[in-house]
């Protein structure tokens, strides 16, 4: 039984009232922020033309998996029998997408940045073809990536827990993919690219690092590694490392934009968790061991460790 009760019904009207009061101040609200559009100061992409997607950079992404783990990270089931047809499915859809973002980035920078005009699509469509082309290489430095990551981490049970887990296969697989996309020239998405796997594991790799087969991040949580950086073959990095570059004033910006910033790794290096390795000018000379948070502005020899002295504990 429902008890009527007449000072529910004056409190509802005030409040839809009230809530009426609010909703006619929207189209003036609305037209405050579509002024502050026009503030140069300001960013905003209001343009015929298409900004990158970050939806498709995902779809991108997902579709890289499946042609360069086959079988893993498909939706259905492959076998030899469909291979061929998935496969190439996959692939065709990947370069549609894949040359149409290509192209929005490129088109992107001409406009914004009035750089000379160039043939977008046809440019877009030569790229893409040139990135998926170079997928059975990148394929095989993967298959190093995995087998070293096995091979050291005892707590691994199979290459198939690697792929399908690890948060530093997911990041390097990406990376590789976008550094190659960097490679061509393209602005914005080669770095959506990985700044996607930097949200999803903590690992921030730019694309334009030069990594080796054999790159092991282990656990990954909290690992850097900036863009002129140069990492050997068979290098490992636990979680924390930083190899980045030198604190530089703000007006250093453009004069040091695309110059040798960030360490050079050299081949068979092993780097301990909280390490912070920095400078265009620093290199860590092959097969050298660097312990736990260590803190290194100037080259190692190689085969060299270098460590912390073994701090003191207080007990109370």
């Amino acid at each position: 039984m429902v008890v009527y009760n007449k000072s529910h019904e004056e409190s509802c009207r005030i409040e839809m009232d009230t809530f009426s009061e609010f909703r006619q101040k929207i189209p003036e609200v609305a037209e405050k922020i579509i002024e502050s559009c026009g503030d140069k100061e300001c960013y905003t992409h209001i343009d015929y033309d298409p900004i990158p997607s970050n939806r498709s950079v995902v779809e991108i992404i997902n579709r890289f998996k499946e042609i360069l783990f086959p079988g893993y990270f498909s939706t259905g089931k492959i076998d030899p029998i469909n291979l061929k047809y998935n496969m190439g499915q996959t692939v065709s859809i990947l370069f549609d997408i894949l040359s149409e973002q290509i192209v929005n980035s490129i088109r992107h920078d001409c406009l914004r940045y009035e750089n000379v005009c160039i043939d977008c699509v046809e440019k877009g469509q030569e790229i893409a073809i040139d990135v998926l082309e170079s997928v059975p290489a990148i394929r095989k430095i993967l298959a190093a990536d995995v087998k070293a990551t096995y091979e050291g981490d005892p707590a691994a049970r199979s290459h198939d827990e690697i792929i399908f887990s690890y948060p530093g296969i997911f990041t390097i697989t990406i990376q590789r993919v976008a550094h190659k996309i960097f490679d061509h020239g393209v602005p914005l998405l080669p770095r959506v690219m990985t700044e996607y796997a930097h949200n999803i594991t903590g690992i921030d790799i730019h694309p334009g690092a030069r990594i080796g087969e054999g790159f092991v991040i282990d656990h990954g949580t909290g690992v850097v590694i900036g863009e002129t950086s140069e990492i050997g073959k068979n290098v490992r990095i636990y979680q924390g490392v930083t190899i980045g570059a030198l604190s530089l004033p703000p007006e250093a910006g453009e004069q040091l934009r695309g110059k040798k910033r960030h360490p050079t790794i050299e081949d068979d290096v092993i780097i301990y968790s909280g390490t912070t390795i920095l400078g265009g000018e620093t290199v860590i000379g092959a097969r050298s061991v660097i312990g736990g948070n260590v803190w290194i502005t100037k080259s190692i020899p190689p085969d060299t460790k270098v460590l912390m002295e073994e701090p003191k504990l207080i007990y109370k």
